[in-house]
């Protein structure tokens, strides 16, 4: 005897699918870091002076910078008491924004590297 979810797995064709959610980023309490992928300046320079966290990537996967840049987010992201993490605690009046951004050339399609050189 087959249990209903069995029955159902057995019986219908599952197709992956996804959901785009349209959503206002600078409302969340957390301002750590995001990512935008494009091929317009315009709006990438848009979105980095617009949102609110402490690390962007454009058209770069991670925002997470290499170690000479600062580290920390905005809003509820912050660390400790005074909101300063490393040598940025000296700094804890400022708010400081780091934008990693690569621009292929227009060439480029498939096989694109992601390595730092």
């Amino acid at each position: 005897m087959l249990y209903p979810l069995a029955i159902l797995i057995k019986s219908h064709v599952f197709i992956a699918h996804s959901k785009i959610t349209k959503l206002d980023c600078n409302d969340h309490e957390y301002g750590n870091g995001t990512c935008i992928f494009t091929r317009d300046g315009e709006a990438a320079r848009y979105f980095s002076d617009n949102i609110q966290v402490g690390m962007v990537g454009i058209n770069f996967p991670l925002p997470v910078p290499v170690a000479y840049h600062n580290f920390g987010g905005w809003k509820r992201s912050l660390f400790g008491d005074l909101h300063a993490y490393g040598p940025d605690g000296v700094r804890f009046y400022t708010k400081r924004k780091t934008i990693t951004q690569r621009w292929p050339s227009s060439g480029v399609r498939e096989g694109a590297s992601f390595a730092f050189a």
